[in-house]
């Protein structure tokens, strides 16, 4: 990485759903009107809140 590029790094992971999880992911998505990235995303963040 340069140095002064302002850019951060932002990883990517993968997740793979049984199909009841991906319905329920859809589910919350249109319910809210958000992606279904923005659900797990969100998912994510409490979780990871819930652990401090």
């Amino acid at each position: 990485m340069p140095i002064g590029n302002t850019r951060h790094y932002m990883p990517e992971y993968t997740l793979e759903c049984d199909d009841q999880q991906a319905q329920q992911v859809q589910r919350l998505a249109v319910r809210h009107g958000l992606t279904e990235r923005e659900v797990l995303e969100q998912l994510v963040a409490v979780g990871l809140e819930e652990l401090d």
